[in-house]
């Protein structure tokens, strides 16, 4: 993916968009602000109903936002008709004209502009090449397989040279083979055009996988803006963290039973006291109440009793050289993420530890991260008989 060179190109101020029902009004997108820079690959990613593409209509200019600035290349769009936006929208549904050839479909945004018919040839043939479908140009829509279709419709998009490209779930219809290689596609697209595009999906690994930027979004809001590293590494709430991320983070219930600003001790029901540095997130000493989140693939598992979370291997799901064990803890199911000469027998009893430095703690009311990485065992063995002490 290419790197962005840090120009705006456009931007959401404080963008809401409001729908009148019988109810009254339902707020779609709730005030949110977000950047994308000149060849940025930004990603708008959540469950359905967060508000993702209606954010991205009202960028087109399909929908009209409530209140709100809508910047594209320095200029408030928010009011511009969709025609005159110089945006291209690929949607789920390719959309293509089924009595017009593969040809026929991609020249005809420029035929609207009322290009020359050698400078239609040109572009569309140029289009094609990129997408890898120049050898397609001559069959209808109806002989074309679904990936095939997509591509068109993504060469449809590219004739154009937009300010950026919008892409509202491309994919979603496609089989898993098909995804793969489309990523690619879009990846190879992105890269050699340096286009920017704004991408809707609600398939995390489709935004982890070509984004260099991603917005995590949820009831109308955007929860966080990174790259796919920080959105994983750094979740900056328990949402987030368990949005982003496959198998779905371990989230266990914890209790505050220490605090000061340099440390915070919890106990885990069925498991070890843990401290953490309290960090800049000092939650009122008021609220004992934490979630203790940790990625599957970042755990120790022994089998039998040991120091850590004890738990009960319950099923297997081999995938490949590694195995995705459930398990039943006190609170309910965990998983860990083995390599298969080292999983534990369905029905044994099995002790987890996390990695030190992948687990978090969440404030349980308000879902805010405030910590990441517990301490070492000997600090935590220290700490905690510190406070027991002066009990």
């Amino acid at each position: 993916m290419s790197q962005s060179e840090n120009n705006t190109q456009i931007a959401l101020q404080d963008l809401r968009k409001e729908f009148d029902v019988p109810t009254g009004v339902e707020v779609a997108v709730d005030g949110i602000d977000l950047e994308i820079n000149e060849g940025e690959f930004v990603t708008l990613v959540g469950p359905s109903g967060c508000g993702k593409t209606t954010t991205l209509r009202c960028i087109a200019g399909l929908e009209t936002a409530t209140e709100g600035t809508l910047l594209l290349e320095g200029e408030n769009a928010l009011n511009t008709a969709p025609q005159d936006r110089d945006l291209a929208m690929v949607f789920q549904r390719t959309a293509l004209y089924p009595h017009m050839t593969a040809r026929k479909n991609i020249e005809y945004p420029l035929k609207l502009a009322g290009m020359t018919r050698n400078e239609r040839t040109e572009k569309v043939e140029r289009a094609a090449e990129i997408v890898q479908v120049d050898g397609l140009l001559d069959k209808y829509p109806g002989e074309l397989s679904g990936g095939q279709q997509q591509r068109i419709a993504i060469s449809r998009a590219i004739v154009r040279d937009p300010v950026a490209f919008l892409m509202d779930e491309p994919m979603s219809d496609l089989d898993a083979k098909l995804k793969r290689q489309m990523r690619k596609e879009l990846g190879k697209i992105h890269q050699e055009l340096n286009a920017t595009i704004i991408y809707v999906t609600h398939d995390q690994e489709e935004a982890m996988t070509m984004s260099d930027k991603i917005a995590v979004m949820n009831d109308g809001k955007i929860e966080q803006v990174g790259t796919p590293q920080e959105v994983y590494q750094e979740p900056t709430n328990s949402f987030v963290a368990q949005f982003i991320g496959s198998p779905e983070i371990n989230m266990i219930d914890a209790t505050v039973v220490d605090i000061d600003e340099a440390r915070t001790v919890v106990d885990i029901e069925g498991g070890p006291s843990l401290a953490f540095e309290t960090g800049e997130y000092l939650p009122e000493k008021a609220d004992k109440d934490a979630v203790l989140g940790f990625r599957p693939r970042k755990v120790e598992a022994a089998e039998g009793s040991a120091p850590g979370i004890e738990t009960t291997v319950s099923l297997h799901e081999p995938l490949g050289d590694e195995t995705l064990m459930y398990l039943e803890g006190p609170q309910g199911e965990l998983r860990a993420v083995v390599p298969i000469d080292t999983e534990i027998p369905e029905g044994n009893e099995a002790t987890i530890v996390p990695e030190v430095a992948a687990t978090y703690l969440f404030n349980r009311r308000t879902g805010e991260r405030f910590s990441r990485g517990y301490l070492d065992s000997d600090e935590v063995a220290e700490t905690v008989e510190t406070r027991r002490a002066g009990q």
